[in-house]
């Protein structure tokens, strides 16, 4: 590396040193595949009267992510050598797909990648084969957002995440992500919905839908779904497995809590709600958050409605005692 700076040699491209290196790790790798097919090294006595053998080499060009890199792939005489490191036909590494999705979830159009593969890497990718790959992963999304589910989840979780979507234009959008606790006490991920945005969120008709389809997928229960107050989320819940106890997620109610506080207050204010949700009871919840009514009901009352509103949802997980410590 230091040679090369001193030099000014090239890192990628035709005769660069990573390009180098990439082409001796691949033919490598390689050979120790073809020499664990045969069951014997390069050039060992023990092949030269074996029905098979090495049949020399065959040269073919990969896509990399440092660019276009020839290789010699070594050859069988009956041609039944299955490389794994680079397969047959394979003419581009997976890493150049992880590329193309990455540039794609940006935004960017089949042509803007292409042309970004060929500025940066040199290398000619057709639109049609970065359609390809992104096809293929929308069915491999489309087939695991429809796989079959367990049948009860004790646990179910739904929260949002925001993430910049171009449509158009580049806008903010919410993508829901509902994650369910196995009995085994695994966290699977059981899907995940793309909303509208636009501030107005989603209603009943909306988490119905969804829902509904997770029901769909096999699942019959659901012990406590933890979820932060979307509009019209819980009366979904609720119907679509009626005996379901609906969890306001703390961590969230804690945050919403800080929207209305002055930022110098919130490691106080923290120490104050601490004793409310790690409270044996709901009865003891109940002295604690009155002791933090004292505190701060005067200077900041629209706290105080934000935890009575959500009081009957925030409750549920006392019930349980010690097992829900951890929370």
């Amino acid at each position: 590396m230091e040679a090369a700076r001193a030099e000014g040699a090239e890192l990628v491209g035709p005769g660069g040193l990573l390009t180098g290196l990439t082409k001796t790790v691949l033919e490598t790798a390689l050979d120790a595949e073809m020499s664990e097919h045969l069951g014997y090294d390069k050039h060992e006595s023990a092949g030269r009267d074996g029905g098979n053998s090495r049949n020399g080499t065959r040269v073919k060009t990969v896509l990399t992510e440092i660019g276009p890199v020839e290789i010699e792939v070594p050859r069988d005489r009956d041609a039944s050598f299955e490389p794994v490191i680079v397969k047959k036909r394979q003419r581009r590494l997976d890493g150049i797909d992880e590329i193309v999705l990455s540039l794609t979830a940006r935004g960017l159009t089949t042509g803007e990648v292409a042309a970004h593969f060929d500025e940066v890497y040199g290398a000619k990718v057709s639109r049609d084969t970065i359609s390809r790959i992104t096809d293929k992963v929308i069915e491999e999304m489309t087939e695991w957002q429809n796989r079959p589910l367990d049948a009860v989840y004790p646990v179910l979780f739904v929260d949002a995440i925001h993430v910049k979507v171009r449509d158009g234009q580049v806008t903010n959008r919410p993508f829901y992500v509902v994650i369910g606790v196995t009995v085994d006490g695994h966290r699977d991920v059981l899907g995940i919905w793309a909303g509208q945005g636009g501030g107005a969120g989603e209603g009943a008709k909306y988490w119905l839908q969804v829902l509904t389809e997770i029901k769909n997928r096999g699942v019959t229960d659901v012990c406590i779904a933890v979820c932060d107050g979307l509009k019209g989320l819980p009366e979904s819940i609720t119907t679509v497995w009626p005996p379901t106890l609906v969890q306001a997620c703390v961590l969230h109610l804690i945050r919403n809590t800080f929207r209305y506080a002055s930022r110098k207050y919130w490691e106080q204010m923290a120490r104050d709600l601490r004793p409310v949700y790690t409270a044996p009871t709901e009865a003891a919840a109940l002295e604690r958050f009155e002791e933090f009514v004292e505190t701060w009901g005067a200077l900041y009352p629209a706290i105080v409605t934000l935890w009575r509103s959500s009081w009957s949802e925030f409750v549920p997980f006392l019930d349980y005692g010690a097992c829900c410590e951890s929370r």
